[in-house]
């Protein structure tokens, strides 16, 4: 019998899934930086054109609101794989290591439940945002639910970023006493 010649077992599969997902946590990354410059730009063209006398441009002041959240919720999910929040273990770190694996799992789980619920209500919030057609009408008129999309679509992925705590073998919590950022 004759495999087809794209024959891709599970592993195989399961990886290029695996690759595609952690592009994707870069991606969002990435632009989440970029975001950051942008807010950089506006804030100096905003404050230079104030101080030549100008009314900055309405969607200059809309669009560094919208960089803000989207910033914040497409790197959210980067700096959960990462560690890259700022977390403090001193509790942690002055427990033996078995309870400290424990409490390490029971906290990441208690993340992962918190990004469930918030990813769900984040969701009921962009339906409700297209069933009422709601829009945003400061500077221009903006589908809001373009905004709030990025409420479960980060939520979720903090959520399995979570998980990986939880399952993985790598722990939430280092065991080293100190501020980590």
């Amino acid at each position: 019998m004759l495999e087809p010649p794209l024959f891709i077992t599970k592993g195989q599969g399961m990886q290029a899934l695996i690759r595609i997902y952690t592009g994707f946590l870069y991606l969002m990354a990435g632009v989440a930086g970029a975001m950051l410059i942008w807010l950089m730009v506006s804030v100096i063209v905003s404050v230079a054109m104030r101080n030549a006398g100008l009314q900055p441009f309405a969607w200059l002041f809309t669009s560094s609101e919208y960089a803000l959240l989207y910033m914040t919720m497409l790197g959210a999910p980067w700096l959960v794989r990462e560690k890259g929040h700022v977390h403090i273990e001193l509790v942690t770190a002055a427990l033996p290591e078995a309870l400290r694996r424990v409490v390490s799992r029971a906290v990441a789980i208690l993340c992962v439940a918190v990004c469930v619920i918030l990813a769900w209500k984040g969701a009921d919030l962009v339906a409700t945002n297209l069933e009422r057609n709601d829009y945003d009408l400061r500077a221009y008129y903006f589908p809001r639910w373009i905004l709030t999309i990025s409420f479960p679509v980060s939520f979720g992925l903090m959520a399995v970023e979570f998980a990986r705590f939880v399952f993985g073998d790598d722990l939430l919590h280092s065991g080293e006493a100190g501020i980590h950022e």
